[in-house]
């Protein structure tokens, strides 16, 4: 049985968060794609070496609410 949705049409214009856009979401995925094994070890290892940062598990659940906070901890 197929359950795919049928097409609209509508094309809907790709919504970032604030200061993002398509050329930084480009950029940042060349980034990542082009790093070797080393280079992303290094990256992971220095994230949990970085002073007065955490980096800690949470229920998937919660990630939305905690995005939230942050970012208005930043604007605060």
């Amino acid at each position: 049985m197929n359950k795919t949705k049928k097409r609209t049409g509508k094309l809907t214009k790709q919504q970032y968060p604030a200061g993002w856009d398509e050329k930084r979401i480009r950029k940042l995925a060349e980034h990542y794609d082009n790093q070797t094994e080393d280079e992303q070890v290094a990256e992971h290892q220095a994230a949990f070496a970085a002073q007065g940062h955490t980096v800690m598990v949470v229920p998937t659940e919660l990630v939305g609410e905690i995005v939230s906070l942050i970012n208005k901890r930043r604007s605060a």
